[in-house]
């Protein structure tokens, strides 16, 4: 799990990297919070996003599987051919088997 998606669960939200949490790597592959700017919530330690490694590794696996339905569903617009050309049914049959093919873990 990343050091961010912990930041992303700890906080409930997504920071602004750039502004906010600010991450650095001394370019020995070990993360940490270079600045804490958030002001929702004081600094967390270590132990505190450690315990949140499996709902990170939740969050992580889950964004993957967005990625794929997204490229599977494909644009907006062939979408939209998809439901006029075979209708709204098939469409929802569609996304509902493209769901099952890429399913998110509970959260």
């Amino acid at each position: 799990m990343s050091l961010s998606s912990k930041i992303k669960v700890y906080l409930g939200r997504t920071p602004d990297f750039r502004e906010e949490v600010i991450i650095n790597d001394d370019g020995d592959g070990k993360a940490y919070i270079h600045k804490w700017n958030a002001t929702d919530k004081p600094k967390p330690t270590d132990a505190q996003l450690n315990a949140l490694s499996s709902q990170a590794e939740t969050l992580e696996k889950n964004a993957i599987a967005v990625a794929n339905r997204q490229k599977e569903y494909g644009s907006i617009a062939s979408q939209i051919e998809f439901i006029t050309e075979k209708g709204l049914e098939a469409w929802k049959t569609n996304v509902q088997s493209i769901k099952t093919k890429y399913p998110k873990e509970s959260e």
